[in-house]
């Protein structure tokens, strides 16, 4: 049986110098705060435990303090294997002060290895990542001189002629999980959750290991309380069970509980604010008039977030919007709940969402655009020495029939506005996104063309598309002056064969009659 512990009492007791610990969570959800917090304090204190390994697949910060930046504390850890960064500056800075080895791979790859590390196989086998940053041929997921000291955690290998890459297991020594209730044997439901991650799989790979679980909660409850079908967690993984203050117990960041995210509710999709008109409505609007009816679509973080404002406004129906946490149907949630959907028809382990978007199952995929160079690669995952990471981009582009990047065509100070139908710059990004070559391959123009994946580049004030020959330009938006506004703000030519204006009806507020 479990013992109900303090976060204090299970970071002194289960966790030791030189363990590896497996948290779950995705983004700002489904995270145990109280845990990390509690994992913090200790090692203020005591200073232990130390020289950690701390593996995670989706990144989970708050931009500030919280979450995983409760962990970047100098000697706690040594390593750090994880999916993305973009919301933890202070695990960023330790990465990029070589106080840690850090290490990127892709999320997916990761959510899958938890499984391969529970059964005890020798790791993850997948094309995921090659020709990419993740690739050894290029960084091999390495972020900093203490990474590529300590050395490789991935491989290039060779089966029936054709490359793949191997990410090998590890043993877990401590699991840190969170679910909505348990009872006092340890068995753990999730109903209240959004997002279930990667939960019951961090577990196994912990106790088939050896390994400790600490699972955190809301509530105890007495045994035969909990509904059998809604156990996620089985309490013979649980080692300690940590109940959490309501604070450190939020559905996501930006909410405390919501219902309509955990398929408890629905509400009317109406309820949902239209966007305001806006570059990045505009953006929106142009990748919605690529939706497919029956399509099964992939929504990234950020800009393309906003193709599911335009699917409620517009009463788009006959497709299904899904998030790489495990989310189908519905309409993906943005911001600070990123991760969680509103009335989702579904909610899936995170890795079993993984192998369908791995075996090429999504139609088409709209991810956000920062740097893109000639040769049609894409970086999103650094810039200078700001680590943001992969996150799921790599599984979802990769294998995807066709990929939209969706941006603005430039950054930095970027002030704009629509006036009769037309795109009016007022005053011009500082950053150009339209480079020679890219800092870093998060996404490979070389594995597209090979693959024959129908490639899309949507700002607001163009629409280019990949060719084997590079970038070509297709549409500019209408109000736009192309050689002073496109192409005297890319630091190379792009093909350009029959240049069409962009549709006058996206830069308006009136439907775009998107509904069939």
């Amino acid at each position: 049986m479990p013992k109900i512990m303090t976060a204090q009492e299970a970071a002194r007791e289960l966790i030791k110098d030189g363990d590896t610990i497996a948290f779950n969570g995705f983004v700002g959800a489904a995270f145990p705060e109280e845990v990390a917090k509690g994992i913090q304090e200790v090692y203020l204190e005591d200073h232990k435990p130390t020289g950690l390994t701390l593996l995670y697949a989706a990144g989970q910060g708050d931009s500030g303090e919280g979450m995983l930046n409760h962990l970047a504390e100098e000697g706690l850890l040594d390593t750090v294997i994880g999916g993305h960064y973009g919301m933890e500056p202070r695990m960023q800075k330790l990465i990029i002060d070589n106080k840690i080895a850090g290490y990127n791979l892709p999320q997916g790859v990761i959510s899958e290895y938890f499984r391969e590390c529970a059964a005890k196989r020798p790791g993850v086998v997948s094309k995921i990542g090659l020709k990419t940053f993740v690739d050894p041929r290029l960084e091999g997921g390495k972020l900093n001189d203490k990474a590529r000291e300590k050395g490789d955690v991935v491989q290039l290998i060779n089966l029936n002629n054709e490359e793949y890459l191997f990410y090998p297991s590890r043993k877990i020594d401590v699991a840190v999980v969170r679910a909505t209730y348990a009872d006092v044997n340890g068995n753990c439901t999730c109903e209240k959750e959004g997002v279930i991650a990667d939960v019951l799989s961090v577990a196994q790979a912990a106790k088939t290991n050896g390994g400790k679980v600490i699972v955190q909660v809301e509530q105890v409850v007495d045994n035969g309380q909990l509904d059998v079908r809604l156990v996620k967690i089985p309490g013979i993984y649980v080692d300690a069970i940590v109940v959490a203050q309501p604070e450190n117990q939020k559905q996501t960041t930006g909410s405390q509980y919501r219902p309509e995210y955990s398929g408890e509710k629905r509400i009317p999709l109406g309820a949902i604010p239209p966007m305001a008109m806006s570059n990045r409505k505009i953006i929106a609007r142009r990748c919605a008039e690529m939706l497919k009816p029956g399509a099964v679509v992939n929504l990234g973080i950020g800009i393309p977030e906003g193709v599911a404002n335009i699917v409620a406004e517009e009463g788009i129906e006959g497709m299904v919007l899904t998030t790489e946490s495990g989310t189908i149907g519905g309409v993906p949630a943005g911001g600070k709940d990123f991760g969680v959907t509103t009335n989702p028809e579904a909610v899936l382990p995170q890795n079993y969402q993984f192998d369908f978007y791995d075996g090429a199952g999504l139609d088409i995929a709209f991810l956000g655009l920062a740097q893109c160079d000639e040769a049609g690669n894409i970086n999103v995952s650094k810039f200078g020495p700001k680590i943001a990471g992969c996150g799921g981009f790599i599984n979802i582009t990769q294998p995807t029939h066709k990929v939209v990047y969706c941006g603005t065509f430039t950054t930095g100070g970027l002030k704009e506005h629509v006036e009769n139908g037309k795109l009016v710059i007022d005053q011009e990004g500082k950053v150009k996104k339209f480079i020679k070559n890219v800092e870093q391959i998060t996404f490979s123009a070389e594995f597209a063309n090979e693959s024959g994946q129908e490639v899309t580049y949507v700002t607001e004030r163009a629409v280019f598309v990949l060719t084997p020959e590079g970038l070509e330009l297709k549409e500019v938006a209408p109000g736009v002056d192309l050689e002073k506004d496109v192409l005297a703000l890319m630091d190379f030519k792009p093909i350009m064969k029959d240049v069409k204006e962009m549709d006058v009806r996206i830069f308006t507020d009136a439907p775009m009659g998107l509904t069939k």
